[in-house]
């Protein structure tokens, strides 16, 4: 019998402070945010900013609608958008949320998502953006279409009524 895939329980990140040098931040870690303050924004976030690289090393940022799922964010696009061609050269990019006064930046790597991300993730698109998916549901599932799955490396949260006491970063390995 096939032992069973066993699910690695997420812990939450180490939060700090940013280094940002001149800014102020206290030394200590009073005041730091937890990781749900992060990750309820990432949830709630109708509309992501995504930064990519072009292949001559300039920057493209685009709005798109998204996921946070599974610790990733989640997002569709087409096969032969900047984006897509952008991520195929460099998967290094920038996810941020869409409101600047409780900002969440990720700072990560895009992967293709895997057919079971996949499956989980097109009905909860759909709820959220109320967006009837079942057109491109083939293409999706059979990986002609990319869905990106973006692997945070480093989080900023950045809340501006609470800036210089609650602005932190986590590290991810």
């Amino acid at each position: 019998m096939p032992e069973k895939k066993r699910r690695r329980k997420f812990k939450s990140p180490k939060p700090s402070r940013p280094h940002a040098p001149g800014y102020g931040f206290p030394e200590s870690s009073k005041g730091l945010l937890p990781w749900n303050w992060a990750e309820q924004r990432l949830k709630q976030s109708h509309n992501y900013w995504i930064t990519t690289v072009k292949p001559d090393s300039s920057p493209h940022t685009m709005v798109v609608w998204g996921l946070w799922q599974d610790g990733r964010f989640l997002f569709s696009t087409g096969s032969k958008s900047r984006k897509a061609r952008n991520l195929a050269h460099n998967a290094n990019c920038i996810v941020c949320t869409e409101l600047a006064n409780e900002a969440v930046i990720v700072e990560g790597i895009a992967e293709l998502a895997d057919i079971p991300a996949r499956r989980k993730f097109l009905p909860t698109y759909q709820r959220k953006y109320k967006f009837d998916m079942s057109s491109m549901k083939a293409d999706i599932l059979s990986m002609k279409e990319p869905v990106f799955a973006v692997r945070p490396r480093t989080v900023f949260a950045l809340w501006e009524k609470y800036f210089q006491s609650k602005s932190t970063r986590w590290q991810f390995q």
